[in-house]
């Protein structure tokens, strides 16, 4: 567990951030006076994040997922207020903890900034130490209230996603595909002659088997908004947004490529474990599953151990 090392100062945690990582804050202000005395607050601790209008913060919040928002509410543009709710109507977004930072001190704009779903308020000038240990709480209620979603959304056999999880970052993804007209692309992958593998030896053997892919298949993703899940049984999906076809066609290879890589030994078949891909890919998000196990059957049918697409 991260600790601060300035000393007289109550720890901050990373919260849900990944081991090795520290917790991602993200100051908005429109003042750059303002953002500079709270990133003097959490440097030592936290990525901190900067943006001085709210388009810009909405963008960062999309590719680099901040843990705790500080922001302020009069910003030229996208106000706090809508900023916030921008964030909490959306399902990728909507975990992120929103404190307000700001001048504003009437009881009624306490009111309207829970309202828009901020987790936390607090007036100009701040206290240094009332700012760190309010970051501290939603660090530590985020990382609760993640725990519980990944328990509830990750497969128990291969820990990776479930299919419940992709089906709704899947249905988030579309509509955001279809706000933006950004690409969305779709890798569907299947384990080969896996029958033959569990009769050859046995269920124990084909569960460690399948761990084994899905840890080798999760290596091929580098961006925190790709996701893996275990579709069914021997089947992964690997849901790509912001990918067209050209890019979803790369990391399945890479995927394919990694199998193969692990050498393991198929005793159904002359040769070892392997998985067969098919990418779909497009700003028409939906049918992209469908086009996806299309595409599938055609490297089955073409001899298995390869990437088709559609």
């Amino acid at each position: 567990m991260m600790q601060l090392s300035q000393p007289g100062q109550t720890p901050l945690q990373p919260g849900q951030a990944p081991p090795g990582r520290r917790p991602r804050l993200l100051i908005v202000d429109d003042q750059p006076v303002n953002i500079q005395a709270l990133h003097r607050v959490f440097a030592a601790d936290c990525q901190v994040l900067m943006a001085t209008d709210g388009a810009r913060a909405l963008q960062l919040c999309r590719t680099r997922q901040p843990d705790v928002v500080l922001l302020d509410v009069q910003m030229p543009g996208m106000d706090g207020h809508e900023l916030c709710a921008e964030l909490k109507a959306d399902p990728l977004l909507s975990s992120i903890a929103v404190i307000f930072v700001t001048a504003q001190s009437r009881p009624e704009d306490e009111t309207r900034a829970l309202d828009a779903g901020a987790a936390d308020f607090i007036t100009k000038p701040f206290n240094p130490t009332v700012v760190r240990a309010r970051v501290r709480t939603q660090l530590t209620l985020k990382a609760q209230a993640d725990l519980l979603r990944e328990l509830a959304f990750v497969d128990g056999l291969t820990g990776v996603h479930n299919r419940r999880h992709f089906d709704e970052r899947f249905s988030a993804e579309v509509r955001r595909a279809q706000r933006t007209r950004a690409p969305l692309a779709i890798a569907l992958a299947d384990v080969d002659h896996f029958k033959r593998y569990n009769d050859a030896l046995g269920h124990l053997a084909g569960d460690d088997c399948l761990r084994r892919v899905a840890a080798a298949l999760r290596t091929c993703l580098r961006r925190p908004t790709d996701l893996l899940a275990r579709f069914g049984g021997e089947e992964f999906i690997c849901l790509l947004p912001d990918t067209d076809l050209a890019g979803a066609i790369a990391v399945a290879q890479q995927m394919e490529d990694a199998v193969r890589a692990l050498a393991l030994p198929h005793p159904g078949v002359e040769g070892c474990v392997t998985i067969s891909l098919g990418v779909s890919a497009g700003t028409q998000a939906q049918g992209l599953v469908e086009a996806a196990d299309r595409a599938l059957y055609l490297a089955k049918a073409a001899g298995r151990g390869r990437v088709s697409w559609v």
